[in-house]
């Protein structure tokens, strides 16, 4: 059985999950999330733990009972405490700017680059060179991030762009005569 689905996944007070026959839906103070469920997986609600087993002993229903408990387990962790992302801007004159759903970015271009957020994600800027990305489905973050980051990724000689706060450039250096 797979190490990932052999974990169990213990439920935070405030967060309640209801398991149905072809999906999961969790419930807690950020919000509400679901997820279909695969038939191969088993999912069990034993007071306040969730355990997960494959439906038979097939290498795909081993594979996704671990699959299934990770999406679980980041569903329940997004409803109790939320995801975020933190991209930082480096360059001169590169700036970010939250304006309610919006994020308006200056990065070196002829004109303003804004992005528009979906339904359940929230943009904050704290200094105009950080752009925090916060929601409860860490998909949506991360791609959100993601695309925010490809308007402008960090170029190799001189570093500028957006990147991840947590993010190394490697710089190259410049040709020499």
């Amino acid at each position: 059985m797979s190490r990932v689905g052999k974990m169990p996944i213990p439920v935070p007070k405030g967060v309640e999950v209801a398991i149905n026959a072809e999906q999961i839906s969790v419930k807690g103070s950020l919000g509400t999330l679901s997820r279909p469920l695969n038939p191969l997986v088993t999912v069990k609600n034993d007071n306040g733990t969730l355990l997960f087993a494959p439906a038979n002993d097939s290498a795909e229903a081993n594979a996704l009972s671990g699959t299934v408990r990770a999406l679980v387990n980041n569903m329940v962790n997004g409803v109790s405490k939320g995801f975020e992302k933190k991209l930082t801007l480096v360059g001169v004159g590169f700036r970010a700017q939250a304006q309610g759903q919006k994020l308006n970015l200056q990065i070196g271009f002829s004109h303003p680059v804004v992005k528009d957020m979906p339904a359940g994600i929230k943009v904050e800027t704290p200094t105009q060179t950080e752009i925090l990305i916060k929601g409860t489905d860490r998909q949506v973050v991360g791609q959100i991030a993601a695309e925010v980051r490809a308007f402008r990724p960090p170029e190799p000689y001189k570093g500028k762009g957006i990147r991840y706060a947590d993010e190394r450039v490697t710089l190259k250096e410049t040709k020499k005569k």
